[in-house]
C-alpha cells in the first residue's frame, strides 16, 4: 500500500509557482491553492468511503468463547477514515497530497490500514494478546484500487487549474 498519492514537482507546477511569486499576489496564490485542494477532495472522499464500507469477514466466534469490551475508544472505521488527510503546498515543490496520518489513529491501529489493503487483518481478540483472530478484506486493496481509479481525475483537474492560472498570468 502506498502511504500517499502525490501530484507535485512537475515542471508545470514548479514554473507556475515561480511565476506566481513574481506576478503576484497572495490572492492569486491562495486561489490556486484552494482550487488544487478542491481537485484532491474527491479522492479524499472516495478513500474515506472505501474504508467505511470495506467488508471484513471473520471466522466467527468459536463454541464456548465470550467477547469483551472493545479496546478502541472510537468507532473503528470512523477512526480509520478520520486519518486520511489532504495537504497542498505552493512553495518549492508545489502540489497536492492525499495521505494517511497515522498520528490520528489509535496507537495500536497504526498498521491496520496496510493490513486491510493487503487483505488480511490479524489482531488480538478484544486486546487479549494470548488469543488472535484473522479477518479478511473482501476484496482487498481499498487504498491502492481507490488511488489508482481516482488519480487520473485528480491529475486532469490540477492540469485544468494550471491552464487557467497560466492564462491569467499571460
Amino acid at each position: 500500500m502506498t502511504r500517499s498519492v502525490q501530484i507535485l514537482g512537475t515542471g508545470q507546477l514548479i514554473e507556475l509557482s515561480r511565476r506566481l511569486r513574481q506576478a503576484g499576489g497572495p490572492r492569486l496564490r491562495a486561489n490556486t491553492a484552494r482550487r488544487v485542494r478542491r481537485a484532491a477532495e474527491p479522492l479524499h472522499r472516495d478513500l474515506q468511503q472505501a474504508i467505511r464500507t470495506q467488508p471484513l469477514v471473520s471466522e466467527g466466534r468459536k463454541a464456548g468463547k465470550r467477547g469483551g469490551p472493545s479496546p478502541t475508544t472510537r468507532p473503528f472505521r470512523a477512526m480509520l477514515a478520520g486519518g486520511i488527510r489532504i495537504s497542498v503546498r505552493s512553495g518549492g515543490t508545489p502540489g497536492a497530497r492525499v495521505w494517511m496520518d497515522f498520528s490520528r489513529l489509535e496507537p495500536g491501529a497504526r498498521g491496520v490500514p496496510k493490513q486491510i489493503d493487503d487483505g488480511r487483518l490479524r489482531h488480538p481478540v478484544f486486546g487479549n494478546k494470548k488469543r488472535w483472530a484473522n479477518q479478511w478484506a473482501r476484496p482487498p486493496g481499498w487504498w491502492t484500487k481507490t488511488v489508482r481509479d481516482g488519480t487520473p481525475r485528480m491529475r486532469a483537474e490540477i492540469e485544468r487549474v494550471l491552464g487557467d492560472v497560466r492564462r491569467d498570468l499571460q
